[in-house]
């Protein structure tokens, strides 16, 4: 509490709020929200100049009525949809299910006061470029440097890595398998592929869950599905490459699979073609661990057209259920509304005498 010279005299005491002070000091709600961005910046490890931009758009925002009566927790996730915008606006590679983790929100509120505040804002925000993402992703994966709980042979170079995967990143991209989806499963799985083609002998062994474990990295649950769509590509397309139409694409394809990434063991009889390291990048895993139905399907003649899973393999719809027996049948003794009955009464007098009786 406060006072002022003429308030003294009355022996009265003045609210803060009435006082000039409360113009020249932010709201504890601001003050709280900028400094959860701040710190959600230096959890990502941000540069300076998007902090600021992150935190003059959620002051603009918590000026706008449509964010005044919102509840705590959408405020608390306005400051982490700050971040995630200014992040998408410079190309920073940043998804939303990160900043989810970080803020331990769902996603489907999350996004509801993201597309709330880029409404409200105006914001033109661009699409978030898979490359960036890719190598983003790929600097997480402990596979680079040698470490007690990585065997030698699991150990990669960073560069042979990353080309190969963005070649089967690619590849799923053209095939129908990112759109619509979250790209970090697709990544991962993209990522175990190319690590699997570069050295298959040791390592075709090693399921995707352990190859997650060792690499220190999460296994999103969609990973397996999004590893059986590329494998089942792959193969489709293997069975087109010539050098491999003499080659049986059977259950348990590891020899094949190892035949198929020498170079000096590939039929000389196509000089034209390149090698399967360089022209098909993301080829080698089709012979590893390919789908035997999608591979009979491609010899025998008959090519599937490239479309999107949601139409290759569409969801079963639930049928309604028939109506019982019991409800169906008439008993006679249903009753009989006031609407039902003026229907059958035809003459005024009728009418009359209904309304007499009632």
């Amino acid at each position: 509490l406060t006072t002022t010279y003429t308030e003294e005299e009355h022996l009265r005491e003045v609210a803060y709020s009435q006082s000039t002070g409360q113009k020249e000091q932010l709201s504890r709600c601001l003050q709280r929200g900028i400094r959860r961005v701040q710190d959600l910046c230096k959890v990502l490890q941000l540069p300076a100049v998007f902090e600021e931009t992150a935190v003059s758009y959620f002051q603009r925002a918590l000026q706008l009525p449509a964010f005044h009566l919102v509840s705590l927790e959408k405020k608390e996730l306005l400051g982490g949809c700050c971040v995630f915008v200014t992040c998408r606006q410079h190309n920073w590679p940043l998804t939303m299910g990160t900043i989810c983790s970080l803020l331990y929100a769902k996603q489907d509120l999350f996004a509801s006061v993201y597309l709330s505040l880029q409404k409200e804002l105006g914001l033109s925000v661009p699409a978030l470029s898979l490359a960036d993402l890719v190598t983003t992703h790929l600097n997480s994966f402990r596979l680079f440097q040698p470490a007690a709980n990585v065997p030698a042979p699991f150990l990669e170079d960073k560069e042979k890595l990353l080309a190969r995967t963005m070649g089967i990143v690619e590849l799923a991209s053209e095939t129908w398998l990112v759109t619509g989806r979250h790209p970090v499963p697709i990544v991962t799985a993209a990522v175990f592929l190319a690590w699997q083609s570069l050295r298959p002998g040791p390592r075709l062994s090693c399921p995707l869950a352990r190859f997650c474990r060792l690499a220190g990295v999460d296994l999103p649950p969609p990973a397996h599905l999004r590893l059986k769509e590329l494998l089942e590509i792959l193969l489709g397309m293997a069975s087109q490459l010539s050098w491999l139409r003499g080659l049986p694409l059977g259950k348990k394809p590891d020899s094949v699979g190892q035949g198929f990434l020498d170079k000096n063991s590939l039929d000389k009889d196509s000089p034209g073609q390149d090698s399967p390291g360089q022209g098909s990048p993301s080829s080698p895993p089709v012979a590893q661990k390919g789908c035997p139905v999608a591979g009979k399907r491609q010899r025998g003649g008959t090519l599937r057209p490239l479309l999107p899973p949601c139409l290759i393999h569409p969801r079963k719809r639930l049928r309604p259920a028939a109506p019982s027996a019991p409800d169906s049948a008439a008993t006679g003794d249903e009753p009989i509304s006031d609407t039902e009955i003026e229907q059958y009464l035809r003459s005024p007098e009728e009418i009359r005498a209904f309304r007499k009786a009632k």
